[in-house]
C-alpha cells in the first residue's frame, strides 16, 4: 500500500509539472502584445508566479481531492482517526521549502523591477532618485543575440519627453522641438526617457501594453526610461485614484517609425497652440450647467469634486484633427 501511494504521488507530481510548464507558456498570451523592451523581463516574472502557482495548487488540491474520494469515514463511522505523532523531518521540510519559495520569489520580483527602474511613491519621497537609471532590455524579438541588441540601445540617441499629471488631464512636452501634446508619440526601437512630474497629486503613469507603471509624485521629478519595440497604437491609463474623474485621465500612445515620429513632431510645432479637449472638464462643466439649471448648488450626482484643471494648451490634440465628413 505504502509503494503504491509513493508510486501514485510521483506519477501525479510529473503530470502536474508538465501541466504547470503548459500554464507557464500559456501565460504570455494572458497580455497585450510586448511593445516595449521592459514587457519581456514582466512577463518572465509573471510566467513563472503561474508555472509555480499551478503546481502548488494543483499539488494541493490533487491530494485533498483523492483524499475526500478514496479515504472517507464510512456513513455511520463515529470513531477517532488512530493517533499519529510529529514527524520532526516532515515539519522541517515543509516549514524550510516555502520559506526558501517564498525568498527566491522576492528576490526574483526585486531584481525584475529593479532593471525596470521602477520606484514606489514612499521611496521617492524618503530617499533620493538615483542620477542613472538603469536600463531594462528584453529577449529579442528576432535572432539578434542580445548583447548587440543592448549595444545598440546604449549607443542610440536618448529621446527626451517631458510629462506633466493632473487632475485631470496628461501633457507631454517633446523640450528640443518646443511641442506640447494631449497624445503621447514615441519612436520606435529608440530609447525614451521621461520626466514625470505632477500638478496636484499623487498620478499613475501606467501603459499596460508596456508592462510599467511609475508613480508620479507632487513636488518631484522622475527621470523614468523604456524602449518602444512595437509599432502600434496603445493606452496610458492613471492608475492612482487621483479624484473624481481619474478614469477619464487617459491618453493615446502612438510608437511610430523614425520618420513617421519626426515628421509628426515637424507638423506639431508648425502649429498654434490652442485648448485640447478634456473629457473631465468638459463632463464637469456640463453638470454644473445643469446643476444651475435645476437650481441645485451640489454636484449632479449627489458628490463634491473640485474642479478640473482647466483643459490644456497644446499644439497638438486628437481632436484637434479635422474630421472626415459622414458617408
Amino acid at each position: 500500500m505504502k509503494l503504491r501511494a509513493i508510486l501514485i504521488l510521483t506519477i501525479y507530481a510529473v503530470v502536474i509539472a508538465f501541466i504547470s510548464l503548459w500554464a507557464a507558456k500559456q501565460s504570455y498570451s494572458w497580455f497585450p502584445p510586448e511593445a516595449a523592451a521592459e514587457s519581456k523581463l514582466f512577463d518572465d516574472l509573471f510566467s513563472l508566479f503561474t508555472g509555480l502557482g499551478t503546481f502548488i495548487y494543483l499539488g494541493v488540491m490533487g491530494p485533498f481531492v483523492y483524499s475526500l474520494i478514496f479515504h472517507r469515514a464510512a456513513k455511520y463511522d463515529l470513531s477517532d482517526a488512530p493517533p499519529i505523532e510529529g514527524n520532526t523531518w516532515l515539519e522541517i521540510i515543509w516549514t524550510a521549502v516555502p520559506l526558501v519559495l517564498v525568498l527566491s520569489l522576492a528576490f526574483a520580483s526585486y531584481q525584475t523591477y529593479e532593471k525596470m527602474a521602477v520606484r514606489g511613491p514612499m521611496e521617492l519621497v524618503h530617499l533620493h532618485m538615483p542620477k542613472v537609471v538603469e536600463a531594462a532590455y528584453a529577449e529579442p524579438f528576432d535572432d539578434t543575440p542580445q548583447k548587440e541588441i543592448q549595444n545598440a540601445l546604449q549607443t542610440a540617441p536618448v529621446e527626451h519627453i517631458d510629462v506633466t499629471a493632473k487632475q485631470w488631464a496628461w501633457i507631454f512636452r517633446y523640450p528640443e522641438q518646443n511641442v506640447t501634446s494631449t497624445e503621447l508619440h514615441l519612436p520606435i526601437d529608440r530609447r525614451v526617457k521621461f520626466t514625470l512630474h505632477s500638478d496636484d497629486v499623487l498620478h499613475g503613469f501606467y501603459i499596460p501594453a508596456f508592462r510599467l507603471k511609475q508613480d508620479v509624485v507632487p513636488n518631484h521629478d522622475i527621470d523614468f526610461e523604456l524602449t518602444p519595440v512595437r509599432a502600434g497604437q496603445y493606452r496610458l491609463r492613471d492608475s492612482m485614484l487621483s479624484g473624481t474623474y481619474f478614469a477619464a485621465n487617459q491618453a493615446d500612445v502612438v510608437v511610430q517609425s523614425q520618420a513617421d515620429y519626426e515628421q509628426w513632431l515637424a507638423d506639431a510645432a508648425t502649429r498654434t497652440p490652442a485648448p485640447a479637449f478634456n473629457p473631465a472638464a468638459d463632463e464637469y462643466a456640463r453638470a454644473q450647467a445643469q446643476g444651475r439649471k435645476t437650481k441645485d448648488k451640489t454636484a449632479v450626482r449627489g458628490w463634491a469634486t473640485l474642479p478640473p484643471a482647466p483643459p490644456p494648451i497644446v499644439n497638438y490634440s486628437p481632436q484637434h484633427e479635422p474630421t472626415s465628413p459622414a458617408t
